[in-house]
């Protein structure tokens, strides 16, 4: 039996443990990941995303969640998660807050913790926005103001590294959880097409000559 692309796999990142990480701050752990990769030059950055996961509405559920109970979904105003595009049979997700392993084929990711937008109300259907991860390092800033409440108060405690911030931007967080394709950076595209376009394709193959 030949090999399976995840046994072979060589994660691009060091394990779940070793990597930076602060609750309630996926955007920034996402992009502290791709400075990683970026900074080793071990692998091509160009390889990698930045995925934004929201809708109009800002409540998208996700199973399979740290946070989550039992198989209950968590109900997210977005959330972002990292995907290689690895150039082999099996594409890969990288996403911290998550039970699944670290990295996740992305077709178990899709299956265990995307499942499908069919069987929930319209309200809560995700949609994708998709930032090449080299962008996603030129472009996003984040004052972490959303963060606290009226009375200025932190409702998670931040990262104990400065905030991110670019040449033009010191807050530009709205315009990448925006599923607005006119706005902010990267290709914004329904949840069903990203399954669609990133998932291994040769189960499909597979069932149609079986038919």
């Amino acid at each position: 039996m030949a090999e399976l692309d995840e046994d072979r796999y060589r994660p691009a990142v060091p394990p779940r443990a070793a990597c930076a990480y602060t609750g309630c701050y996926c955007e920034e752990n996402v992009w502290k990941l791709c400075d990683y990769i970026r900074s080793r030059g071990e692998r091509p950055v160009e390889e990698f995303y930045a995925v934004f996961i929201s809708n109009e509405r800002r409540m998208v559920p996700l199973w399979k969640q740290k946070s989550g109970h039992g198989d209950e979904p968590v109900v997210w105003d977005y959330h972002v998660i990292l995907l290689h595009v690895s150039g082999g049979e099996q594409n890969f997700i990288y996403d911290l807050d998550t039970v699944l392993p670290f990295p996740c084929p992305f077709d178990v990711y899709s299956t265990e913790a995307f499942r499908l937008d069919d069987s929930l109300h319209p309200e809560f259907h995700r949609k994708i926005r998709m930032i090449r991860a080299d962008l996603y390092l030129e472009t996003f800033a984040s004052d972490r103001s959303h963060m606290k409440d009226a009375g200025g108060k932190w409702q998670k405690p931040p990262p104990s590294y400065p905030c991110i911030e670019t040449a033009d931007s010191k807050m530009n967080l709205d315009d990448f959880i925006s599923m607005n394709p006119k706005v902010g950076w990267g290709s914004v595209l329904p949840l069903s097409d990203f399954v669609r376009q990133f998932g291994r394709q040769t189960h499909l193959s597979c069932s149609v000559k079986a038919q």
